[in-house]
């Protein structure tokens, strides 16, 4: 742990010298032969001089333990027209500053403490706007993780509760179709250390790519390859996602049925889930339409609404089909004439076909009109680029509380309270309700490369917990180890890297 030089700040003049031998005290033992034992996960590494332990985060640098990556500061800048404040110092002259700096010290590059009864790797103490904070970052080592992937396509990329495999290894499994998207879970605990060795090491690599902004191979069990990439369009099978469907079936001849009214006799937006049919639907019906007497396949749920009109796959709409007339199933001749105009789309306009009942009352394609075709692209215009989401989601269990407060459960009690404000590398995140601390956060949100490992395996991420400072020991926190930030960069030195804050999130103090 830091001596009282180190937390006293008096220290400003120490060597690096110093500060490392604190850091190896903070963080391991020495042994001999000029071996630094890390004390910073389970695997207790013994690093010989000049090498890196097995997650690559801490090294032997001339025979003391050194964090290889930098501590991440955060810097916010305020002009100081954003609110109106009082002056601090009538009488002070005016240094010409026009704005204030605030500074945010994350958990990426923090280190982490373990065994479990040691205080959090550094607790901050912060003023911002008249108010004392604590903030307490620390790297966690979550091995109860995984990520959710929102993938935004109107293919079939496979059955729900198929595996998802990487690298031949199981490492997830499909969860449930959502409007315009399929989600994948990857991850979690059974993966990580509840099969094989070589299924934990590639679950554990999965996900730290994932969470770390690379593109991942996915292979669903009987289902297409799809490349993910938080931010970026999915690949499916190799071919790249344009847009994400505007709706179901049902959903898109609702939006433009008053804008086909009397330019086509029909429309059939071909889905997967539900496919619409214009005249027999409520729209349809209301703008006076009679029916066109084309029954397509599939199971009628309600007037205009069908399901199971073909099997899933990557044809149109999410269907196996590549010819859209194979889904009717009929017409009747007594409600149906030569001449009746047909237009087939798929929710997202990205297949179309506009045809006209022959004499035999058979769709024959032809030229589509301008002002159908008008409609089709805004079908397209209204449907949003294909993308994947990325969220990482890890319990906090006891033992990173314990790094917070002698008594975890004040912490567990503050956070559902609100009085305590949990981030993740400066990034808000999703505390779910129930027992316990289990966050979910957009990694977009957060720094690239905020995420690491250990080969136990499981994931080390940054996390912090701001709360007033009163309340910090109120709730039994380990009020003894607080450090302002000229300490933390005193005992941090030349290791520590400023970052502008991103302004898509919420400033942490504030």
């Amino acid at each position: 742990m830091p001596t009282d030089k180190d937390k006293s700040g008096k220290g400003k003049n120490s060597s690096k010298a110093t500060r490392a031998a604190s850091m190896t005290e903070r963080f391991g033992a020495r042994e001999k032969d000029g071996i630094v034992r890390c004390d910073a996960c389970p695997v207790l590494c013994r690093i010989r001089p000049e090498r890196s332990g097995a997650c690559g985060r801490y090294a032997n640098v001339d025979g003391e333990l050194a964090r290889v990556d930098p501590l991440v500061l955060f810097e916010n800048t305020r002009d100081s027209g954003d609110a109106v404040v009082p002056f601090e110092d009538s009488s002070a002259e005016w240094s010409g500053n026009l704005v204030r700096q605030e500074t945010f010290v994350s958990a990426i590059g923090s280190g982490t403490t373990y065994p479990d009864y040691k205080p959090a790797p550094f607790i901050v103490a912060t003023e911002f706007d008249g108010l004392d904070t604590v903030t307490v970052v620390s790297e966690g080592i979550f091995s109860y993780c995984g990520v959710k992937i929102k993938i935004d396509t109107d293919k079939h990329l496979g059955a729900e509760q198929a595996d998802i495999l990487c690298d031949g290894e199981r490492v997830g499994h499909v969860t449930t179709g959502e409007y315009g998207s399929q989600m994948f879970s990857v991850g979690g605990v059974n993966h990580l250390t509840g099969g094989s060795k070589k299924e934990g090491k590639i679950t554990c690599s999965t996900l730290m790519a994932l969470c770390n902004g690379e593109a991942v191979e996915l292979n669903v069990d009987g289902g297409c390859s799809v490349v993910v990439q938080a931010g970026k369009a999915p690949i499916v099978d190799g071919i790249e996602e344009q847009r994400m469907r505007v709706g179901c079936g049902s959903a898109t001849i609702g939006m433009f049925a008053q804008q086909w009214h009397g330019l086509v006799d029909e429309v059939i937006v071909v889905d997967d889930h539900i496919t619409g049919v214009l005249s027999e639907h409520q729209a349809g019906r209301c703008l006076g339409m009679e029916p066109s007497g084309i029954r397509v396949s599939g199971r009628r749920s309600t007037p205009g609404r069908y399901f199971n009109v073909a099997n899933p796959g990557l044809g149109w709409g999410g269907t196996d089909i590549s010819d859209p007339f194979s889904i009717i199933e009929s017409v009747d001749s007594n409600k149906a004439q030569p001449g009746m105009r047909l237009l087939m789309t798929t929710t997202t306009g990205e297949e179309s076909i506009y045809c006209v009942l022959d004499d035999d009352l058979k769709p024959v394609e032809d030229d589509m009109p301008a002002a159908v075709q008008k409609v089709v692209d805004r079908i397209s215009e209204n449907c949003e680029p294909s993308l994947c989401s990325v969220l990482f989601i890890g319990g906090a269990g006891g033992s990173l509380r314990a790094g917070v407060t002698e008594n975890p459960v004040h912490l567990t009690r503050s956070v559902k309270s609100a009085l305590t404000q949990v981030t993740m590398g400066g990034a808000p995140v999703y505390v779910w309700p129930g027992g316990g601390i289990t966050v979910m956060v957009d990694i977009t949100r957060m720094p690239e490369n905020s995420f690491g490992y250990v080969p136990t395996p499981a994931i080390v991420a940054p996390i912090e917990f701001t709360l007033p400072k009163d309340r910090y020991a109120e709730m039994g926190g380990h009020v003894d180890y607080v450090q302002t930030l000229d300490e933390i960069r005193d005992w941090y030195g030349d290791s520590t890297s400023s970052s502008s804050w991103n302004p898509k999130n919420p400033w942490p103090l504030r």
